[in-house]
């Protein structure tokens, strides 16, 4: 005869067991890169996916092509003319060159809604200027023959600052100040659903903010560079990415305080350092959970 409480665990594990198996919500690695041009890592980007709607985080190069390439591998919401939110943590060069493809490579495929995008002071005047050089493209698209979708096109900006910058009946996305060297207006953000916290660090060296938004957080999505790689170069590189990013030591003490279930690394910057050593260099630094993250892993 079963005992009650082993009855109880039982039920508990079997009450327990669909929230995990069903859970909707999924970090997508889109980009994983840096300024380097590795052929293997798109620019910095990825895509939080809930019940089957995107939200992007940054627009490295190569942005639609990944999330093509994710959509045909069965991820719903990352098709091309479904790419319609997108967080911008700065205004970074590589952050940002794959702007233009968001906007107009959807829109050319039948997007019929708006491209709608959070990002930082300046984001308006980027974005504006983006479409201004593409003005004969879209004039030519909307009117010519194509009949293009005007409404495709369309990309109202919000310039954020800390605190919810956004919500709907799947996610809230709150947004924190990080330190990224002298850039004035640098973000992370936390995002909420039913079964997921997931925090976004953006490109930033160690950061209080960071922590007290990344504490009891499912996964933890951050940058990290190289102590080794990092001193075979010269002075001039050690002062910046020093400053503007962050080491495996910082990141061992952020994780340590925040204490997330799962550390993904991304934005990795390796200075010719193996991949796996860039790895073992964190994990001497912190003994949680850890993994090293390529374009187009999915964690569930």
């Amino acid at each position: 005869m079963m005992l009650p409480r082993m009855k109880f665990l039982l039920l508990l594990a079997l009450f327990a067991l669909p929230i995990s198996i069903h859970a909707q919500t999924k970090l997508v690695l889109l980009g994983t890169g840096t300024p380097f041009a590795d052929p293997e890592r798109s620019g910095p980007s990825l895509a939080i996916v809930v019940g089957g709607r995107s939200y992007l985080v940054d627009a490295g190069p190569g942005l639609v092509r990944r999330a093509t390439a994710a959509y045909k591998k069965g991820l719903q919401g990352l098709q091309a003319d479904q790419l319609r939110t997108l967080f911008l943590t700065h205004l970074h060069s590589d952050h940002t060159t794959g702007l233009s493809d968001l906007i107009f490579t959807p829109a050319v495929l039948d997007r019929n809604a708006p491209l709608r995008i959070f990002g930082p002071k300046g984001t308006k005047k980027m974005v504006r200027h983006t479409q201004q050089a593409f003005q004969e493209d879209m004039k030519i698209r909307i009117h010519g023959l194509e009949f293009g979708n005007a409404m495709g096109y369309q990309v109202p900006v919000q310039e954020i600052s800390p605190g919810l910058i956004y919500q709907d009946s799947l996610i809230r996305v709150k947004a924190f100040r990080v330190n990224h060297g002298s850039w004035k207006e640098a973000f992370g953000f936390r995002f909420e659903t039913a079964d997921k916290i997931i925090v976004v660090s953006g490109d930033c060296t160690y950061s209080e903010e960071l922590i007290e938004h990344a504490k009891g957080a499912d996964i933890l999505v951050h940058e990290v560079y190289s102590s080794i790689g990092l001193n075979k170069r010269e002075q001039r590189w050690k002062n910046y990415h020093s400053t503007f990013h962050t080491s495996p030591e910082q990141l061992g003490q952020i994780a340590q305080l925040a204490k997330p279930k799962l550390v993904v690394l991304t934005h990795q910057l390796f200075f010719g350092t193996p991949p796996d050593k860039l790895l073992q260099e964190v994990k001497n630094a912190y003994a949680g959970m850890v993994v090293q993250g390529n374009d187009l892993d999915v964690f569930d």
